[in-house]
């Protein structure tokens, strides 16, 4: 029988199983799906050695003239304060945003140095994941970190961001909204949150503080079944998921359950190391860029799992959480188990521009070792079953896990 414990470990495990965005993190490790940063010294700005030679250019004399009259209409009656930067900085986002491609940004000086910014998992913030949906730009808490500023404040998983130290951020992208609400150790930030059931905005007065992103779980289930969830694909991911893979072995597991449910993705080197600790030799994943490049990704084969295995997932695994969860359904090591996929199977790219600047852009498609690419449609799982929401609600019964103990179970008669 499982214990009231465990019972309330698990229900706060599923805190972000409900919430149906793409999860970025305000720890300041940007997640983002990319193969590589290209880096030019700054105030360089030949960078056609890289980039190629600029093509045509889209602003024509029709286009110049149009920009003009609207710089002249601004001059003339616009209300508020502007500089020539703020206007120069719009256009640049326009552009970008013409490709309708909501992975493919333009970032100023700021959110760039915030987006290319170097960690090792422990970051200055007030300690929450953020999930944004790229077709309505709503920002979502999945949910604080524990022990974080942000969990003893009270923000929760589901509250919408709506405002930063008072400035309404709504329809905002996530990294701008991510680079405001960071901040050294000790300083104060007031968050504005709309939450289900309460009118208005709730506002909290936050001192942030140094947080360690922790994107590993674990324990060892009955019946000798381990478990482990991956909250996302960081830096530190590899690392901590070793050290807990590690210790089931230690302790004779029998069956492994792999927690990929709201795994947003993020680091392909991570992921790639990962699935190398898992698989048989052999493709882990591939990309095809527009000129028909192919980069491959390969496991040796040297260590593997070969045990009863199953992946949980639903509509909120994405991108590098859809690499491994391909990879293991092709090769058929275990079971997937839960609801389809999120469906991103699209490379970033992040490429500086030599002012300081910079751009994400989409560079490439991903395809499992088959062959499949499920950009849009996402992976169908080998077994579906929707996650009961009034159960895990009324008494943290969590019921996709459930059935993976009895698929392990099964497995090892």
């Amino acid at each position: 029988m499982e214990t009231e414990e465990k019972k309330l470990i698990r229900k706060g495990r599923l805190q972000g199983f409900l919430i149906t965005f793409i999860i970025m993190s305000v720890l300041g490790a940007v997640i983002i799906f990319a193969t590589g940063v290209l880096l030019l010294s700054e105030g360089s700005l030949d960078y056609s050695f890289i980039y190629g030679s600029p093509g045509k250019s889209v602003l024509d004399k029709k286009a110049e003239h149009k920009i003009e009259t609207l710089q002249a209409i601004i001059e003339k009656n616009y209300l508020n304060d502007y500089t020539e930067e703020d206007l120069k900085d719009g256009l640049y986002k326009g552009m970008m945003e013409g490709l309708n491609d909501p992975y493919s940004v333009y970032y100023t000086k700021e959110e760039y140095d915030e987006l290319t910014e170097d960690s090792e998992g422990v970051f200055e913030g007030i300690g929450a994941y953020l999930s944004q949906n790229p077709d309505t730009m709503v920002v979502t808490v999945t949910r604080p970190i524990p022990d974080s500023p942000a969990e003893k404040a009270g923000i929760l998983a589901g509250d919408i961001l709506v405002e930063v130290d008072g400035e309404n951020v709504e329809g905002d992208d996530l990294n701008v909204t991510v680079a405001k609400i960071r901040g050294k150790a000790g300083t104060k930030v007031n968050i504005g949150v709309k939450r289900e059931g309460r009118d208005g905005v709730i506002r909290f007065d936050i001192t942030r503080a140094s947080v360690e992103s922790m994107t590993v779980d674990s324990e060892m289930l009955d019946d000798s079944i381990g478990y482990i969830q991956i909250m996302e694909f960081d830096d530190v991911t590899y690392s901590q998921f070793m050290k807990a893979y590690k210790a089931l072995q230690r302790e004779e597991m029998t069956g492994l359950i792999i927690d990929l449910r709201d795994n947003p993705g993020g680091s392909v080197q991570t992921c790639v190391e990962i699935a190398d600790e898992l698989l048989p030799e052999g493709l882990i994943v591939y990309t095809e860029e527009k000129d028909g490049k192919r980069e491959e990704y390969k496991s040796d084969g040297s260590s593997f799992y070969d045990g009863p295995l199953v992946l949980l997932v639903n509509g909120n695994s994405a991108s590098a959480a859809e690499i491994l969860t391909g990879a293991v359904k092709d090769y058929e090591l275990g079971t997937v188990l839960g609801t389809t996929t999120y469906g991103k199977g699209i490379v970033q790219q992040i490429l500086p521009l030599g002012d300081g600047t910079g751009v994400k852009v989409t560079i490439a498609n991903y395809f499992s070792p088959k062959g499949n690419n499920i950009h849009g449609v996402g992976i169908v799982p080998d077994e579906e079953l929707e996650l009961d929401v009034d159960a895990y609600l009324d008494d943290g019964v969590d019921n996709q896990l459930d059935r993976a103990v009895e698929i392990i179970k099964e497995k090892k008669k």
